[in-house]
């Protein structure tokens, strides 16, 4: 059975690995290109650094899947319009099916006044820099003393603990556009940054809000107990940093100094309303500033319509009607142009639906597209697969291109490094550390693509 069909998986995270396995345990012959070096994507470079031990339990299970008979890894390679190879080019190279589990690139802004000044970041790329993503690794960023972050969530927390454990700023204030009963965060995560938490300023801040929350039928006592949950095991700090929320408020405009950064957000006041059982924010026109010297925003993601499908509302569009639907959801792509599915392209993941859920979750949505996958494959005839036309077009790009043994190699060589300097976790900032370690003699053979499209061989 194995090796019948043909098929390329865009983006080498939980969700692409798992699809990957799936797909080649059912008798694809499987291609997974990754735009990173390293397989795992936010798994690698999304988790805070130092939880180690669940890094190195993922990355065990992620080499294990590229164990998997009839998967070839390619990484340090583009898709899309502006990339090394685009999905016409896929198809060109013979694949039956594609399925692009590659993430939510893209980052999701308000577009309110001042977010081009120094000191205003999406969360994503302060995430991929403390994790040494190399698009982000050599970025400079500027906090100043105040930072404020912008979500309710966990990666809010996340980047709360960076700020308040390694910058150890003065002040970190959450902006929650909600009430404190409708946090999304974590009670674990929580333990990381309560012990820093102005406990005085919570009572206040609940006292604030609390005859909105009551007109509403919440109650502000369950929703201060739901955020000290975390208390019994709070994890000890090691900074003065002062953390705090500002609930009810939404962002309006970021100020500036003369040097074009931040001095100051103005904030929005909102209400909560009932309607239709559905709690219900609304801004009250009441406008004020608060002190800080940078903005922070952790409100999700957006897919990165680069790739070459149609997007709407941050999101790739869906067959409203899908054939091969998997637990009833749907994984096929739709032009809305032609008002017709993109019968050979399928989607995955956060690529289905951005900013959803953990690895446990993407590693779920990837199986359950490959299935749908698989469905859609069984409409077509069987097809042995031909590399050679692959082979050729990745021949002409004229750039390394990593496999699955040169990152093994890569691995052994950082577990060296970082065993020789007494750091745990160490890996390289670059791609190109990354590509010069690679190409290190003395590890295992080394297979990458010089600039003459050439095997090079170490």
């Amino acid at each position: 059975m194995s090796d019948q069909y043909y098929v390329a998986v865009v983006g080498a995270g939980p969700a692409g690995l798992f699809a990957a396995r799936e797909l080649a345990r059912a008798g694809a012959r499987v291609i997974l290109f990754n735009r990173d070096i390293k397989a795992g994507g936010l798994a690698e470079y999304g988790i805070y650094p130092d939880k180690f031990s669940m890094k190195d339990a993922l990355r065990s299970q992620f080499r294990q899947v590229l164990d998997t008979p009839d998967i070839t890894y390619y990484g340090n390679i583009s898709i899309g319009n502006q990339g090394d190879l685009t999905l016409d080019d896929l198809r060109a190279c013979g694949f039956q099916a594609i399925l692009v589990t590659a993430g939510a690139q893209g980052t999701k802004w308000l577009s309110m006044p001042g977010e081009h000044l120094t000191g205003v970041y999406h969360a994503k790329g302060l995430v991929a820099h403390y994790n040494r993503q190399p698009d982000f690794s050599q970025m400079p960023f500027h906090f100043g003393k105040r930072a404020a972050v912008v979500g309710a969530g966990n990666v809010m927390l996340d980047i709360t603990r960076y700020l308040v454990h390694k910058v150890q700023v003065d002040e970190v204030v959450a902006i929650v556009r909600r009430g404190p009963a409708e946090i999304k965060f974590d009670k674990k995560e929580m333990e990381y940054v309560i012990k820093n938490l102005d406990l005085e300023a919570l009572d206040n801040e609940i006292k604030r809000v609390a005859p909105q929350m009551i007109a509403i039928g919440q109650d502000p006592a369950v929703a201060k107990a739901m955020i000290l949950e975390a208390l019994p095991k709070a994890h000890p700090t090691n900074s003065k940093t002062r953390f705090r929320f500002q609930f009810l408020v939404s962002p309006s405009q970021i100020q500036n100094d003369e040097n074009d950064y931040v001095s100051g957000l103005e904030v929005e006041d909102n209400s909560l309303s009932l309607t239709d059982g559905q709690v219900v924010v609304r801004g009250t026109g009441h406008k004020r500033v608060l002190d800080v010297e940078s903005v922070i925003f952790a409100i999700g993601d957006t897919v990165d319509d680069s790739i070459g499908l149609p997007v709407k509302r941050n999101e790739f569009i869906k067959n409203p009607a899908p054939r091969f639907p998997i637990d009833g959801i749907c994984y096929e792509v739709f032009d809305p142009d032609s008002k017709a599915d993109i019968s050979d392209i399928f989607v995955a993941g956060w690529s289905r639906q951005a900013s959803t859920g953990l690895v446990g979750y993407a590693r779920k949505d990837g199986v359950n597209g490959a299935k749908a996958v698989l469905q859609y494959l069984q409409t077509l005839p069987p097809k042995k697969a031909n590399t050679s036309l692959l082979e050729a077009r990745l021949d002409e790009i004229g750039k390394p291109i990593v496999t699955q043994e040169d990152i093994n190699h890569l691995s052994a060589i950082e577990q060296y490094e970082g065993a020789k300097r007494g750091i745990e976790g160490f890996k390289f900032s670059t791609n190109e550390e990354m590509l010069d370690a690679i190409m290190t003699v003395g590890y295992t053979p080394l297979r990458l693509r010089s600039k003459a499209g050439k095997i090079r061989e170490g």
